[in-house]
């Protein structure tokens, strides 16, 4: 069969309408996957996986065209239909009013979303148990205790992010909005995808801490819930875990035994090693920008090192001192067997402490 002959066994046997067809519907599902799974909160490796289906589909669609054909008496295979007989006109007339009616559709729904702009955004990007935990202002005379501050927030981060039941949003995505200029939160909620976000405030004097959560609905600027704990510097992990149980009770998220056990649960019961952990944590998160980035990366394992000496119980320490071990190495400032031999034991403590911890699965996964 010579290219001519090819092109035009195509066109009889619709196979170009099936296409046009299949591509319109495909656009259509993929559509309605972007708007309606994240409303009924589906998560997004759905909508991949409907992409890759329809991705899939196409080749399997055109050979189907191609091999079978449509008649009153029910599918054939093409090479038993009579070429005399008007059934592929037929056929293919059907397809043509298959089209045009879904191309209307797709036209309502373009026209629809220019009309009202706001409204699928809203949708596709706010699950309703979204949350965004904004950088904390340290309101403490001492302008080193913004360090805590940042320690403060970290840990009410991560604990709400070990509720399976709530999207929550990365710390490097938030370190974004710490500068101290006035915040949009609308704007903060729709460039982040959330419905919520927790700001707050930490005052740490003497012996004393004093932190000041609210919880703010991103989309019409309501508050939600507030709270300040004013309490012995003691408690603050106590506090931390209460912020978190708390939000995760607003946003109605299921709070399973064991994620509340895993939120109670005190990184370390050293405050002089928890600081040192976040005075760490800050320098490895600057250095790459900063101009003093091997110092810093230096200073900040010394830091880890010192806590973990004060507490060898600190699973957190020893899986930031398996990164900062790494990264040393990456970067060639002690690209040495040794220092990779530093990183291992760094990881299989941080593994033998919590064996079943996602901070020492990830932290053993990126390590070389």
């Amino acid at each position: 069969m010579n290219p001519k002959e090819f092109f035009g066994e195509l066109k009889r046997r619709n196979v170009y309408k099936v296409a046009i067809a299949y591509g319109v519907v495909a656009w259509l599902l993929m559509q309605i996957a972007s708007q309606i799974f994240p409303f009924f909160e589906i998560p997004n490796w759905a909508v991949r996986l409907v992409v890759l289906l329809l991705i899939i589909g196409f080749p399997v669609a055109m050979i189907l065209a191609w091999a079978f054909e449509l008649t009153p008496e029910g599918i054939k295979r093409a090479e038993d239909v009579d070429l005399s007989e008007s059934v592929r006109r037929k056929t293919g007339r059907k397809l043509d009013f298959f089209i045009i009616a879904v191309l209307l559709l797709v036209i309502a729904i373009l026209l629809f979303q220019r009309l009202h702009p706001n409204v699928s955004p809203a949708v596709s990007s706010s699950p309703e148990k979204s949350i965004a935990v904004l950088p904390f202002e340290n309101l403490s005379r001492d302008p080193d205790n913004a360090f805590f501050t940042d320690g403060v927030q970290d840990e009410i981060l991560a604990d709400l992010a070990k509720v399976a039941d709530l999207k929550v949003i990365s710390r490097t995505s938030v370190m974004l909005y710490k500068s101290g200029n006035p915040r949009n939160l609308r704007e903060i909620g729709q460039q982040l995808g959330v419905a919520h976000v927790l700001e707050g405030s930490v005052q740490r004097t003497a012996n004393r801490v004093r932190v000041m959560a609210q919880l703010i609905d991103a989309r019409t600027d309501a508050h939600l819930w507030a709270q300040t704990y004013d309490r012995d510097l003691a408690d603050v992990f106590a506090i931390q875990s209460e912020i978190a149980k708390t939000i995760a009770d607003q946003l109605q998220a299921r709070l399973s035994p064991a994620e509340k056990a895993a939120i109670e649960q005190r990184p370390t019961a050293d405050l002089v090693a928890f600081d040192l952990y976040v005075r760490a944590t800050a320098l490895i998160d600057a250095e790459p920008g900063s101009p003093t980035g091997t110092e810093d990366l230096l200073q900040a394992v010394s830091f880890l090192g010192q806590a973990i000496v004060r507490d060898p119980a600190f699973l957190l320490a020893y899986c930031r001192l398996a990164g900062a071990h790494d990264r040393l190495y990456l970067l060639g400032i002690d690209h040495t067997p040794s220092r990779l031999t530093l990183a291992d034991t760094a990881v299989k403590n941080a593994l033998r402490l919590g064996p079943d911890s996602g901070d020492a699965h990830l932290a053993s996964a990126q390590h070389l």
